[in-house]
C-alpha cells in the first residue's frame, strides 16, 4: 500500500518510473492513490470542511487555468459553506505550485487545480521534477478541456489541412512553426502533426504566445498551434487562417472549423484538459464529497456558458475516470516527446 507522502519525499523521475510502466500496473497506482491511504481515516469520516480552503493556481492570474478556478471557487463556497480562496503560485511551468500541493497535508484544505502540462507532459520531459504526478496526488475531477486550432499566416497559399501538408512535403525544411516555449502543448500538438503526416517543418520556440503571433502574423513563421482564446480574435480580424481544430469532434462554439481528424490527419488528438486534484492520502470521503460538489458546478448553466466563452467545455465525471485520463496522457505525451527527441532548454 502506498505510504502518505511526506514534505521531505521525493520520488524518482516519473518518466522512467511512471511511464515505463505496464499501463494496468499504471492504473493501479493511480486508483490507489486517489482512494488515500489510511483506511481508519476513511472510516471515521471526519466532519469536513470546519474551516476555509485553498485552492493553489501553479499559474499567474487571468490565465486560462486561473480563469477556470476563479468560475468554480464561489460555487464550490457555496455548496461547502467554506470560503475557498485562490492561490496563484506561478512558476517553472507550473512546476512550483503543483510541489507545494504535493507535500501539503492531505486534509482536505489544500486543493490543486492544475493541468495536463503539470501531470502528463513535465513528467516526461522533466528529469528533475520535485513531485511524483501519481503518487503524490489524489486526483479529485477532470473540470473541463479545450482543444487548440492550427492556424497559418494569412499569406500561406494553403486554405485546408491537406494542402498545406502537399506544400509542407513539395518544400521539405522550408516551412516552420511557431509555438509558445519547447516542451509545451502546444510545441508538442505541432510535432505530434509532423510526425502523423510524416512532414519535414521546422519548429521555432518563443518565450510566450504574444511574440510568437506576432512573427506568424508578419509572415516570419508558416503556422502555429495555439488556444482558441488566444487564436480567433487574429482569425476573425483575418490576420490569420484557422484550419483545423484538435480535438476528436467539433466545438459547439466553432462549428465551421473541422477536426484535424476530418481535415485529413486520422487519430490526430490534442487537448489540453484542467482538472482538481487534492494531495495523496486525503480521505475518500473528503474526495468524494469535493467531486459530487464540483459535479454539480460543471452541470450549472451560466458556468458551461463561462467554459463556452473560453473555448472549453465542461467534463466532470468520477476520480477514477480522471485518473484513466492522466494514465493515458502520461503514455500518449511520453511517446510524443520521445519520437520528437524533445529535451528542456
Amino acid at each position: 500500500m502506498p505510504q502518505t507522502p511526506t514534505r521531505r519525499s521525493r520520488h524518482p523521475h516519473p518518466a522512467r518510473g511512471i511511464a515505463s510502466l505496464p499501463i494496468a500496473s499504471l492504473a493501479v497506482v493511480i486508483g490507489l492513490g486517489s482512494l488515500g491511504t489510511h483506511t481508519s481515516a476513511q472510516a471515521q469520516a471526519p466532519a469536513w470542511p470546519v474551516k476555509g480552503i485553498r485552492l493553489i493556481v501553479p499559474f499567474p492570474p487571468a490565465g486560462g487555468t486561473d480563469i477556470v478556478a476563479r468560475t468554480m471557487a464561489p460555487h464550490l463556497s457555496a455548496a461547502l459553506g467554506q470560503t475557498v480562496t485562490i492561490d496563484n503560485k506561478p512558476g517553472a511551468g507550473g512546476t512550483i505550485g503543483t510541489d507545494i500541493v504535493a507535500k501539503a497535508s492531505p486534509d482536505g484544505y489544500t486543493l490543486l487545480m492544475a493541468t495536463s502540462s503539470t501531470h502528463a507532459v513535465a513528467p516526461n520531459l522533466n528529469p528533475k521534477l520535485p513531485y511524483d504526478p501519481v503518487r503524490d496526488f489524489a486526483p479529485v475531477m477532470n473540470v473541463n478541456i479545450g482543444p487548440n486550432i492550427l492556424v497559418v499566416t494569412a499569406g500561406l497559399p494553403v486554405h485546408s489541412v491537406r494542402e498545406l501538408i502537399a506544400l509542407a512535403r513539395s518544400r521539405p525544411g522550408k516551412l516552420t512553426f511557431a509555438s509558445s516555449g519547447t516542451g509545451t502543448v502546444y510545441h508538442l500538438s505541432g510535432e505530434m502533426f509532423k510526425s502523423m503526416a510524416n512532414l519535414e517543418i521546422v519548429h521555432v520556440p518563443y518565450k510566450g504566445s504574444g511574440l510568437a503571433f506576432s512573427d506568424l502574423i508578419s509572415g516570419e513563421v508558416s503556422m502555429m498551434f495555439d488556444a482558441t482564446t488566444s487564436v480567433m480574435p487574429h482569425v476573425k480580424s483575418g490576420k490569420l487562417r484557422a484550419l483545423a481544430i484538435t480535438s476528436t469532434r467539433r466545438n459547439p462554439t466553432l462549428p465551421e472549423i473541422p477536426t484535424m481528424i476530418e481535415a485529413g490527419v486520422p487519430g490526430y488528438e490534442s487537448t489540453l484538459w484542467i482538472g482538481l486534484f487534492a494531495p495523496a492520502g486525503t480521505a475518500r470521503a473528503i474526495v468524494t464529497r469535493i467531486n459530487a460538489e464540483a459535479n454539480q458546478v460543471v452541470r450549472r448553466p451560466d458556468v458551461r456558458e463561462a467554459f463556452a466563452q473560453q473555448g472549453t467545455e465542461s467534463v466532470g465525471g468520477s476520480p477514477e475516470a480522471f485518473a484513466a485520463q492522466i494514465q493515458a496522457d502520461i503514455v500518449r505525451w511520453g511517446k510524443v516527446i520521445r519520437d520528437a527527441g524533445v529535451q528542456m532548454e
